[in-house]
Formats: C-alpha cells, sequence, structure tokens
C-alpha cells in the first residue's frame, strides 16, 4: 500500500471536525468543520454548508459555503454560494455569487492581471499656475 496520495486525491473533513492552526493541501477538500486558522492550497477547497472559518483562504479554486471571516484569495476563481456568510475581501480572477449571500469586505475581480494605470501627476510649474503651495511653503 502506497502512502504518497494520488495527484487527483480528493479529501474531505464532516461537520465534527474542528482544526486550530493553519490547513495546508495539494488537490482538493470539502471542508464542513470549523476552524480557526488559515486554509493555503494550490487545488480547489470547497467549503461545506456548516463550514465556520475564522481565517484567511488562499487556493488555486474556492467555492464558499457556511460562514467565513477572512479574506479569501484564489488564483482561478472564487464561488460564493446561496446563505453563505463572507466578512472579508475578495481577490481573484473571476468571481460568481449567487443571490441569498452575506458580504461585507472588498472585490478585486482582474482576469487579465492588469496593472491599474495611475493618474498622471501635474509638474512642478502646473502646481504653481493652479495655486498649489510647493512643498517650500510658496508659490
Amino acid at each position: 500500500m502506497s502512502t504518497t496520495p494520488s495527484v487527483n486525491s480528493k479529501n474531505f473533513l464532516n461537520s465534527d471536525v474542528e482544526i486550530k492552526g493553519t490547513l495546508r493541501f495539494t488537490s482538493e477538500l470539502t471542508f464542513d468543520g470549523k476552524l480557526e486558522g488559515d486554509i493555503t492550497s494550490e487545488g480547489i477547497l470547497n467549503l461545506g454548508d456548516n463550514a465556520v472559518v475564522k481565517g484567511n483562504l488562499n487556493g488555486n479554486s474556492v467555492v464558499l459555503r457556511g460562514k467565513i471571516n477572512g479574506n479569501v484569495t484564489a488564483q482561478e476563481r472564487i464561488e460564493i454560494k446561496a446563505k453563505t456568510e463572507l466578512f472579508g475581501d475578495v481577490r481573484s480572477a473571476k468571481l460568481i455569487i449567487e443571490e441569498g449571500v452575506t458580504f461585507v469586505g472588498k472585490i478585486e475581480v482582474n482576469p487579465n492581471k492588469v496593472a491599474p494605470i495611475t493618474q498622471p501627476q501635474p509638474h512642478g510649474g502646473e502646481a504653481a499656475k493652479t495655486g498649489e503651495l510647493s512643498k517650500s511653503g510658496g508659490f
């Protein structure tokens, strides 16, 4: 019997599981328990309806259900299912939010990973023309 996990292995932690600390995995995990800590993965994270997480989630693809108090980051996509309660910021290339979600936080969706365009700063001469004070305190 091999102790090496399969590359496509699927793992499941039931609602009777309580964890304090960081949870890491590489393939796919369905978590339906309670966690006080972070989840980090290169794979797919599915939170169940009974999941309660106080910590940050970071994965390739994340499907949210249950109650989450923390930030969620995914390289590919985040899907927030109906009745989910999320208090934290979301950052991903793709985002799907179903009707009936409670969400308090900020969203950053950037599928093309485009850098924001900054406004050009006025040159020293332009600042004087607009009546702004220079750093030396005079015009």
